[in-house]
């Protein structure tokens, strides 16, 4: 039997090297710690040897479509393919609330653009029975969303790709040409494009696992809290360790048949198209 592998992007510190530590800890096989930092990424896993644990280490730069064919080739020549995979590569850049058009790029691509590059090379390599999570936030949940354009059309069951990139180009083209409305978002259109990010990767979870049902992998995306890590501002609540714990569940514990969900950070399954809902994220500045 092919060894089974798991990979997490985004791995060197943080929320990442929390969610490796626990794989290398419980999955039962080979566990990938990728970072685009080569430095950074090899300095975590010494960490994790320090502690005792053996992952591998893959330089990884999500954004960057060559380094992610070339990472794809590597786990293709090198095992055959791959069992579980943790999207968790993002970024939030605290200092520009309202963001400039370059800054709100660069966070949809690396946040939400590099899944679909993900999707292209990676994707085939998922085993029948795979299990990925891509990691959201509160940002993530449709209530974020208050013009009721992109509401419909993102509540729409038979949603697609395509339909989630005109979305997220139509923010990025009202950011370019000035005619961004704060009143389109929930809290005062703060960081709109961490939200546009978010909200667009929680739906594409749901695209995907359409795509991928008769393989019975599961794709599901969770909103793992407010964590002490360095994307959170003034300190987060819970430590990444705890928050781990919630993406090891899906990984490892949960039943397969639970797919295409938008689990929040207390296991509970949220309706993420009831957008009249209250649990958009409030006071991200």
């Amino acid at each position: 039997m092919a060894e089974k592998v798991a990979v997490v992007t985004g791995a060197s510190k943080g929320f990442g090297f929390a969610i490796v530590k626990g794989l290398c800890q419980r999955f039962q096989g080979v566990v990938y710690l990728t970072a685009r930092n080569e430095k950074n990424g090899l300095e975590a896993v010494k960490k994790l040897n320090d502690l005792g644990l053996k992952p591998q280490f893959h330089q990884l730069d999500v954004s960057d479509e060559k380094s992610v064919q070339t990472f794809a080739d590597y786990i293709k020549n090198k095992y055959g393919g791959l069992d579980a995979l943790v999207n968790n590569a993002a970024i939030l850049e605290w200092d520009e609330v309202y963001p400039s058009y370059e800054a709100a790029k660069r966070n949809i691509d690396i946040n939400y653009k590099s899944l679909l590059t993900l999707e292209k090379y990676v994707y085939p390599l998922l085993r029948d029975g795979a299990r990925v999570v891509n990691i959201s936030s509160a940002c993530g949940h449709l209530s974020n969303l208050k013009k009721q354009s992109w509401i419909r059309m993102l509540q729409d069951p038979d949603l697609t790709t395509e339909q989630i990139n005109q979305f997220v180009d139509e923010y990025l083209e009202s950011v370019k040409n000035g005619t961004f409305n704060k009143n389109d978002f929930a809290d005062e259109g703060k960081h709109a494009e961490h939200r546009v990010s978010k909200i667009a990767l929680t739906a594409l979870t749901m695209v995907q696992q359409r795509k991928y049902e008769n393989r019975n992998i599961s794709i599901n995306a969770v909103h793992p809290g407010h964590m002490k890590t360095e994307m959170a501002q003034g300190g987060g609540e819970v430590e990444p360790d705890q928050s781990a714990e919630l993406v090891l569940y899906l990984i490892l514990d949960a039943s397969p048949k639970l797919r295409g969900t938008f689990m929040w950070h207390n296991r509970s399954l949220i309706d993420w198209c009831d957008a009249e809902s209250d649990f958009a994220c409030k006071d991200l500045w």
